[in-house]
This record gives structure tokens, C-alpha cells and sequence, in this order.
């Protein structure tokens, strides 16, 4: 597959589905890229794609059925949109450090992958309930197999990746920002359900 350079190839790969629910189009607005101008569509098609059902299949389609409808935010970067926005500093990394993350077609480390930011309602009701992110945290990291988690403090929407070799780190930017968990620590093996009562059973899709 070519790199979609006219509004019938855009057209044909939004279309491509990426598991039961997501298709890739829900990954492609840009703040940025709109208000820019910029076309933020990948330059590797075929491996965006594939990236995406990585994320799609093993993350995001259990966490919707558990949890109910997730709101999609920044997913799919093209390297224009994102490069703009780390020199813009409109809260994007480097290209070099989104491979295989907002950036699904470039790989990272051998392999692929991919990223998106979320926003899980279930869990925006319940933050006022006293219900953390350090639960949502903890409940992900025992049941999904995630690379990366990155919780931000507005609506408690969080980044989460999927990678072919994943690193499984969680951390936040919500003060005191650190690791919540990396491999070596203390805390990172075993059952963490004590931080979570009340979450519900994983749901298979």
C-alpha cells in the first residue's frame, strides 16, 4: 500500500479496520495537523496499520468492553505533525522517542508499535469518589499486556502503548510525578488487586 497522498487513498485507509470496534480513521485527528494544515497520514500505511491492531486487539478492545466506551485522544502522529509540535512544545516528545509510539509507522528497538491517548469515562465519574488513577494503573497492569503508561492530570486520561517487545513502565505526570512501576522494582511482580476494590472483571472482547 502507498502513502495515501489524495483524498480516495485517505479515504481507503481510514477504512481499514484495526479490530472489532476501531478503524483507523478514529485515530487520525490532529489538533495540530488541523489547525496547521498538515496532512497527518503515514508514510508506511501498511505497517501503521498493522501497528494499530497491536494496540487495538490487546489493549483497547478488553479495556472497552470492561469498562465501557473509550474517548480517543491523541493517537496516530504523522513525523511532520509530530516533529512541529516538539518544536512547538504542544506536549509532544521528540520523533526519535515517538517511534513506535504516537508514530506507528517507524519502528523502535527491532520492532513495532504503537500508542494513543486515552479517556475511560467509567473512570472519570469515580474520581471524585476518591477512585485514583493508581488503581486504573494497577488494574491494566494485571490484566492487559501493555508496554507503556502515562497518566496525565486533566480527566485522568492516560497514555497507553502496545510494542512487540514491551517494556512495562507506568508513570505519571500528575504530582509527584515518577515510576509508579518499571521492571526491578519492588512492586512490580504479583497481584495489586488491594489497589483496585470494586474494579470490575476483565471482559473479553
Amino acid at each position: 500500500m502507498k502513502a495515501p497522498k489524495t483524498v480516495r487513498a485517505a479515504e481507503a485507509f481510514s477504512r481499514a479496520r484495526l479490530s472489532h470496534s476501531f478503524f483507523m480513521r478514529d485515530f487520525l485527528y490532529s489538533e495540530i495537523a488541523a489547525i496547521e494544515g498538515m496532512a497527518n497520514l503515514p508514510d508506511d500505511p501498511e505497517l501503521a496499520i498493522e501497528a494499530g491492531k497491536g494496540l487495538c486487539q490487546n489493549l483497547l478492545e478488553p479495556l472497552q468492553a470492561t469498562f465501557g466506551r473509550l474517548a480517543i485522544r491523541s493517537a496516530y502522529r504523522s513525523p511532520e505533525v509530530n516533529a512541529f509540535g516538539c518544536k512547538h512544545r504542544l506536549s509532544c516528545a521528540s520523533n526519535e522517542k515517538n517511534r513506535a509510539r504516537h508514530i506507528w509507522d517507524l519502528r523502535s528497538r527491532g520492532g513495532m508499535g504503537a500508542l494513543t491517548t486515552v479517556v475511560v469515562p467509567w473512570l472519570v465519574d469515580r474520581l471524585d469518589e476518591g477512585v485514583t488513577w493508581e488503581a486504573m494503573a494497577w488494574w491494566i497492569h494485571d490484566h492487559l499486556p501493555y508496554s507503556e503508561l502515562q497518566f496525565f492530570p486533566k480527566l485522568g486520561a492516560f497514555n497507553i502503548g502496545w510494542h512487540e517487545s514491551p517494556r512495562r513502565t507506568i508513570y505519571s505526570f500528575i504530582p509527584p510525578r515518577g515510576f509508579l512501576t518499571k521492571p526491578g522494582f519492588a512492586n512490580h511482580e504479583g497481584d495489586h488487586g488491594a489497589f483496585y476494590p470494586g474494579f470490575p472483571e476483565l471482559v473479553a472482547p
